[in-house]
């Protein structure tokens, strides 16, 4: 089951709302594409899927019936009770009344591996993605959907016009792939944006030893000034031989730079700070 665009008018209008803007409320009225996700997102008996931005339930319909056992994320008040009964035919489903961005992880999960699956507007989704990877090693794996451009960021390799910051961030815990496009079709109410989706792997980081504050500090300053070579954005952070220690021309600007040599120049920084060399 997963609900029409009248159900949904039908159900706000039992509860005299209208989508939220400030909160982002485009709601999935395509069973074709909550399934898709749903599929997406590879979970069965025995696993455990956290739904964050459930809303009125369509992809949450979806996710259980997979056999998952799904705890449904939403921080609007006003659709919490009709969440709840939409959801409780459906075995296996709780909700959680709560803000994504506070929520209590370890409560949530308990220490067990979870999939995170949402449909997250555009405020919420980079800080959201990145504060899970950074603190909630229990979730192994995301399938998102979000606005393209976002899409686009959370993908992107070097040389990339989209590769920044986030992209970074996330190559560093994690493999990333757009698997496909959503048309704002199936939203109600449509969308100004285009969206995608993407699957998010965790996988081991590649340089787990060095200080991360010391690393994304420098990929921060880097890329706030994107247009600049390095040995100028980076100036006075770093000195002219710690970029050609690491490998990297002080010509380069940083979207040309992966994340491994990101490493490698975070620990060359660290060490030489901490008056030594690696």
């Amino acid at each position: 089951m997963t609900h029409s665009p009248a159900e949904i008018s039908r159900l706000l209008a039992t509860i005299g709302r209208h989508p939220r803007r400030d909160l982002g409320q485009n709601f999935v009225a395509d069973a074709g594409t909550v399934r898709r996700v749903a599929a997406l997102a590879a979970v069965g008996a025995g696993d455990h899927v956290v739904e964050i931005g459930a809303g009125l339930g369509s992809l949450t319909l979806a996710l259980a019936e997979t056999g998952a056992r799904v705890t449904a994320v939403e921080v609007d008040h006003h659709l919490t009770p009709v969440l709840r009964d939409v959801a409780a035919a459906s075995e296996g489903v709780s909700i959680v009344e709560a803000d994504a961005m506070s929520l209590d992880w370890a409560a949530i999960t308990d220490g067990e591996p979870c999939v995170l699956v949402a449909n997250l507007p555009y405020n919420v989704a980079t800080p959201l993605v990145c504060d899970v990877l950074d603190d909630v090693a229990e979730v192994e794996r995301m399938v998102v959907m979000v606005q393209r451009e976002v899409a686009e960021r959370f993908a992107a390799g070097p040389g990339s016009r989209a590769y920044g910051a986030v992209s970074v961030k996330i190559a560093y815990w994690a493999s990333a792939t757009i698997t496909g496009d959503v048309t704002r079709e199936v939203f109600v109410p449509r969308p100004n944006v285009e969206s995608s989706l993407v699957r998010i792997v965790r996988r081991p980081p590649p340089c787990p030893d060095v200080d991360r504050g010391v690393l994304f500090s420098l990929v921060r300053s880097a890329f706030g000034q994107r247009r600049k070579m390095l040995r100028r954005s980076l100036s006075g952070i770093v000195h002219d031989d710690d970029l050609a220690l690491a490998g990297i021309p002080g010509s380069d600007r940083p979207e040309q730079v992966a994340v491994d040599a990101w490493c490698r120049l975070a620990s060359i920084v660290t060490a030489r700070r901490a008056g030594a060399r690696p």
